[in-house]
C-alpha cells in the first residue's frame, strides 16, 4: 500500500486541492529557524505553508506519528495524531487557522466564504479523500478532535526556539 505522502507527490489533483485551499505543500518543509522538541524526542518537517508554517512529525516512526504546526509567529501546537487525522481537517477545514474559538459555527461561517471563492471545493475534496482512501468526519468533529489533540496529548509537545531555548507559544492554549 502506497504512502498517503506518495499519494500526495503523485497526484496532481490531491496535491492541488491541500495546495489550495489546505496551505500544505510537501517542498516546504524547512521551517527556517533551528527548533527542538522539550522532551527531546525527534522532530521531522515535512510539509509547509505559504505564510511560513511547518507541519512537523513528533518521534519516531511513520506517518502514524503525531504532527505538530509551527507557525512563522513564533506559535506551535500538536494538531494531529498521525497524518490521516491531518489530511481530514485540511479536507473538511482547510480554513481552520483561521477560526481562533474552533467553534462549529465560527468554520461554517468561513466554509461559506471558501465555497463562494471555490465553487467545486466539495467535489474536489470529495475526490482527494477518495484518492487518499478517507472517509471524512463533520467540521464540527473535525475541529473538536483538533482542540482535544492540542490541549489534551499536545500538552506534552512543547516546540522550543534552539538559539534562545525559549518555547513557542501554544497556537491553541
Amino acid at each position: 500500500m502506497r504512502s498517503m505522502l506518495t499519494v500526495i507527490a503523485e497526484d496532481d489533483e490531491v496535491a492541488r486541492f491541500l495546495n489550495w485551499p489546505g496551505d500544505f505543500e510537501l517542498d516546504r518543509a524547512d521551517h527556517g529557524e533551528e527548533v527542538h522538541l522539550a522532551s527531546g524526542a525527534a522532530l521531522e518537517g515535512f510539509a509547509g505553508e505559504g505564510a511560513g508554517g511547518t507541519y512537523f512529525f513528533c518521534g519516531d516512526g511513520g506517518e502514524e506519528r503525531p504532527i505538530l504546526y509551527a507557525d512563522s509567529e513564533g506559535r506551535a501546537s500538536l494538531i494531529a495524531i498521525g497524518l490521516p487525522e491531518l489530511l481530514r481537517l485540511l479536507l473538511v477545514a482547510p480554513w481552520w487557522r483561521d477560526c481562533p474559538t474552533f467553534t462549529a459555527e465560527e468554520s461554517a461561517a468561513m466554509a461559506v466564504e471558501y465555497v463562494q471563492d471555490i465553487p467545486d471545493l466539495i467535489a474536489r475534496r470529495d475526490r482527494a479523500a477518495a484518492a487518499l482512501g478517507l472517509t471524512l468526519p463533520t467540521e464540527a468533529e473535525v475541529l473538536t478532535r483538533l482542540h482535544e489533540v492540542a490541549t489534551g496529548p499536545g500538552k506534552d509537545f512543547v516546540l522550543v526556539f534552539t538559539p534562545e531555548d525559549e518555547p513557542y507559544d501554544p497556537l491553541i492554549p
